[in-house]
């Protein structure tokens, strides 16, 4: 498949999980965020110089390539492996740039007061992790068992969860009589032992029993 064949193939895919169109790189920070979502999932690819209808405009010049290794070496922490190749298309070029997940989650990402903020990848949009998210990633990188005993406060919260379609970690906290802390940490136990699906409805990560 040549140059333009391929890239054509990647265009009708859209944006998703795994693939993400931007026009220009302007901003090394910003394009962290993408950088740390892809690497906190699925992992994914960045098509630079296309836009958000698919049409191809080009990068303008080396500089672009120059904010994605910025990106993914000062502004992600730990740093992000980024591999990018330049394909010619119609007289332009399109840059692809390819982020493999991480095997040490979570890659933040840090803003512009040197704050660290994780994110991941829903749909086609680059999303803030949650507490329940970086819970889970702890326990993954300290080695803690997916089983656990089950005593009655554990009993409490899936009752309690099974009665809902779905919920809220500030939900599961009032109904459940459990701080925030124990929630995040429960919650995300269950998630990993294969209990509870976590979903995002929009404008929150909502739980339910699996």
């Amino acid at each position: 498949m040549d140059d333009t064949s391929y890239i054509h193939t990647l265009i009708e895919q859209g944006e998703h999980v795994e693939q993400d169109f931007k026009y220009e790189i302007s901003d090394a920070r910003k394009i962290a965020r993408t950088l740390s979502a892809f690497a906190n999932t699925q992992g994914g690819r960045l098509l630079i110089g296309v836009k958000d209808n698919g049409r191809i405009a080009g990068v303008r010049s080396d500089e672009e390539a120059y904010m994605i290794e910025a990106a993914a070496r000062l502004y992600c922490y730990p740093e992000v492996s980024v591999v990018m190749q330049p394909y010619r298309v119609e007289g332009r070029t399109v840059l692809v740039a390819q982020i493999s997940p991480s095997s040490c989650k979570p890659v933040m990402a840090i803003d512009e007061n040197g704050r660290k903020w994780a994110y991941v990848r829903i749909a086609d949009e680059n999303i803030l992790a949650t507490p329940v998210h970086l819970q889970l990633w702890r326990q993954l990188n300290d080695g803690v068992p997916a089983n656990f005993s089950f005593r009655q406060r554990e009993h409490d919260l899936l009752n309690f969860i099974s009665q809902e379609e779905e919920c809220s970690i500030s939900q599961v906290c009032r109904k459940a009589g459990v701080t925030r802390r124990e929630a995040c940490d429960l919650l995300a136990r269950f998630v990993r032992w294969g209990l509870l699906a976590m979903r995002y409805n929009g404008s929150q990560f909502v739980y339910r029993l699996i």
